[in-house]
């Protein structure tokens, strides 16, 4: 039988966590971008002792939308306030459903009147174009998908090139590149740039935890302006970063990339289930960990659960609203964002598993990043209750640690020794990522957002940095 979208292929499934947990989709990939340009491991030093360049051009999708409601419907669309938000400026953009539960983030760029830009994952860009087409708003756009996992020795073509110049040198290079100084550019606001002669839009942000800017142009020039930062940033130590030891720079800097779109359920949602496609993230994605429940909405977070909670503001209209204000109401009963620090002894019975024959290994933990599934959730245990889940998860370098970035109930403090819980039940589920295993319990040290404390003690204030 033919699918013809997610509302079709739930109701064939029966049980949309059965269905997720064992999708056959395979591993998330970052896309076109070489695994490794020296070794993971010089480039996570890197963005802490010199300078990166990230390579962001091929793995989001972006969405540019246009005309008289152009902001209206990105309002409508967000817990996020829009007062003072005007042209040259950036928010980091956070929708919810009508139950106010989590669908992705991004960024959202104020390019000009009546013109703005949406960068990030697939869920959030999939939300804000069934909005435009369906809601009544006087708006055009144009969607770019990201680069597709496995070009197959085919072309790739995309709007815009993005790239990130980050670390404690990403000054000096940004200002030889400028030929001179640059105007103060105030964090998530936009400026101009001169780059090998062209113009080039740049965003102040920050991925490492020292400032930096990201920029972004026409796809054609993206080999000169990449070839000229390279070459210019030479004698400041810049380090390019591939696609391997790219995402884990969050583990140290404190956010949290992918959190389970919490489309699947709720009357209100079942016109946008229908709208998507059988063959969209939301229907073939993944879910991966220990934690098991018979219940999606189990594996729902909150803007509260994932530091976002500073971003609600109810001075506008937005989908989900009501439930967000009743939530308020209840702080004892939202979770917080935290990082666990992983026991090095339980860590190292992991990779000795690999070198028993004839014993079941436990699950493997890969370098630098350990994710299996587009959403994880382990367990994570205070005797044997679950206080949490473990989210995003991978090893430092820098830190020399392994770390992942999740959230706990509110009563467990900093410091707390919990148990997490490695590797998934019964062997395993049907995931092609997932080899037969065992469980292991490691022990985890519930520990600051962000976990370095350059990133803390130097990153602009923001959702990244650690509020009490």
């Amino acid at each position: 039988m033919s699918h013809q979208n997610l509302e079709s292929v739930l109701k064939a499934a029966g049980n949309p966590v059965k269905m997720l947990r064992n999708s056959r989709i395979g591993a998330y990939v970052y896309p076109v971008v070489p695994s490794e340009y020296y070794n993971w491991r010089d480039e996570q030093k890197a963005w802490r002792d010199s300078a990166v360049l990230f390579d962001q051009s091929h793995h989001m999708a972006e969405l540019t939308i246009k005309g008289p409601d152009a902001l209206k419907l990105c309002s409508y669309t967000t817990i996020n306030t829009f007062k003072n938000f005007t042209p040259e400026k950036a928010k980091q953009m956070v929708p919810v459903s009508y139950d106010g539960y989590v669908i992705g983030d991004g960024i959202l760029f104020y390019l000009a009147e009546n013109e703005l830009l949406f960068v990030g994952r697939a869920p959030t860009v999939n939300w804000l174009q069934f909005h435009a087409e369906t809601g009544g708003f006087k708006v055009e756009y144009i969607r770019d998908d990201r680069s597709p996992s496995h070009p197959r020795g085919n072309a790739v073509y995309r709007r815009h090139y993005r790239y990130q110049i980050q670390g404690p040198n990403a000054w000096k290079i940004i200002e030889k590149l400028n030929g001179g100084p640059v105007p103060e550019i105030k964090f998530f606001n936009m400026d101009y740039i001169n780059i090998a002669g062209k113009r080039v839009r740049a965003l102040r942000h920050g991925m490492a935890g020292a400032p930096g800017l990201e920029i972004w142009g026409p796809y054609e020039d993206r080999d000169l302006i990449r070839d000229t930062i390279l070459k210019v940033g030479e004698e400041f130590g810049i380090v390019p970063v591939g696609s391997r030891a790219y995402a884990s720079n969050t583990l140290e800097s404190g956010w949290i990339p992918s959190p389970l779109p919490a489309v699947y359920t709720g009357e209100k949602m079942k016109k946008y289930r229908e709208w998507l496609p059988a063959n969209s993230y939301e229907a073939t994605g993944s879910i991966a960990g220990s934690f098991v429940s018979d219940n999606i909405e189990d594996y729902y977070t909150t803007p509260y659960d994932l530091g976002y909670g500073p971003f609600v503001k109810f001075d506008h209209d937005f989908i989900g609203r009501e439930a967000l204000e009743k939530m308020a109401k209840e702080p004892e009963k939202q979770r917080r964002k935290v990082t666990f620090e992983w026991n090095g002894e339980d860590m190292a019975k992991i990779y000795a598993s690999l070198f028993q024959p004839g014993q079941d290994n436990y699950k493997f933990f890969d370098l630098p990043l350990a994710n299996y599934g587009s959403s994880s959730f382990d367990a994570v245990k205070l005797g044997d209750k679950v206080v949490g889940y473990s989210m995003f998860g991978g090893y430092s370098y820098n830190e020399r640690r392994a770390l992942s970035l999740g959230v706990v109930n509110s009563d467990i403090k900093e410091g707390d020794v919990l148990t997490l819980v490695w590797g998934e039940e019964n062997g395993g589920t049907k995931k092609v990522t997932v080899e037969r295993h065992k469980q292991l319990e490691v022990r985890v040290r519930v520990s600051p957002v962000p976990f370095s404390s350059v990133v803390r003690e130097t990153y602009a204030d923001g959702w990244r940095k650690r509020t009490v």
